[in-house]
């Protein structure tokens, strides 16, 4: 079966703060889709304004699958995500609609689409002792060690990216090969879908720094700081877990721990987001057969539903 054979599912990527919700909810109003988020953040209740999450009258206006799945105290993997998104796909599929995936998780949109290496799940032991050793040297060190034992994932994963250094070593330590290794062994799973990707985001990069910075700013007037002071309060949430290491949230942690003051957490938050984004942008350069939207100007709904008519044969 070639791929025009297979049903459509849209693909709706973009850096942070680039207008993906407002686009995904004037494609819902446009075409017989349904939304499917693909977003490690806003899997997790409670944790609403820091991951813009869409709000309650935006989810009325367009239900969004695949938030609100787990508690911020639970993890959650790629494969866990596969799995879920491909039973929501079937779902939307079967009721007659098509797909709309949308976010910001470039590697969940990569598995879906090709496929996860064969990996090992997580030890929490040493999970729990490679934390340790990062509380005690750093994570720069942590990356060096990465550098020395997996050399191609270290060129990949970012210095600040603890989640996945901690997770190569992690790998190496409970297999004795690198991630790369094993990535490049693996058997790769074939979608069963037609994927029509997107990519949104402003293509002046000051434009997008200047949404980020705003954006930021909004959260923090919307109640952002409650937020965390509400999760941390529960007591069970640390600093090391998945979800408190989301950009925004492991500031303001620091923040409530007086490891920095409200500047200090301020700036460091928006430097982290603009890194953030800077990768998620360095996934879509190299991301195959993408149609790029600038959305420099205004929403391009337009250029968006003219791309999409003739593909998914409405």
């Amino acid at each position: 079966m070639s791929q025009s054979d297979l049903p459509p599912a849209i693909f709706l990527m973009g850096p942070t703060a680039a207008g993906k919700t407002a686009l995904a909810l004037e494609l819902h109003d446009a075409f017989p889709v349904e939304i499917i988020s693909v977003d490690s953040s806003q899997v997790y209740r409670g944790m609403d304004i820091g991951t813009a999450k869409p709000t309650p009258a935006e989810q009325a206006r367009a239900p969004h699958r695949l938030i609100d799945i787990r508690d911020p105290a639970e993890s959650y993997s790629a494969a866990e995500f596969c799995a879920d998104a491909l039973r929501e796909m079937e779902a939307t599929t079967r009721a007659g609609k098509i797909p709309l995936l949308v976010g910001g998780t470039m590697f969940y949109f990569h598995a879906l689409e090709f496929g996860l290496s064969d990996l090992p799940s997580a030890d929490p032991e040493i999970r729990e002792r490679l934390n340790a050793e990062a509380e005690q040297k750093g994570w720069e060190e942590m990356h060096r060690r990465l550098q020395a034992v997996d050399p191609e994932s270290a060129q990949r994963i970012h210095p600040n990216d603890t989640q996945r250094i901690q997770r190569a070593l992690e790998i190496y330590e409970l297999t004795g090969q690198s991630l790369s290794e094993l990535s490049s062994s693996s058997q790769r799973v074939t979608l069963p879908y037609h994927p029509i990707k997107l990519a949104l985001w402003p293509q002046d990069r000051t434009q997008l720094h200047a949404r980020i910075e705003r954006r930021f700013h909004a959260m923090l007037e919307q109640g952002f700081l409650p937020e965390v002071e509400k999760l941390y309060a529960r007591g069970d949430l640390k600093p090391a877990m998945p979800s408190m290491r989301m950009v925004g949230y492991r500031q303001i942690w620091d923040y409530l721990t007086g490891k920095v003051n409200y500047s200090q957490m301020t700036a460091q938050a928006l430097a982290a987001t603009r890194q953030f984004a800077k990768r998620q942008i360095t996934w879509l350069r190299s991301y195959p057969v993408i149609h790029v939207l600038d959305s420099a100007v205004s929403l391009p709904i337009g250029e968006c539903a003219d791309y999409l008519r003739p593909i998914i044969r409405q």
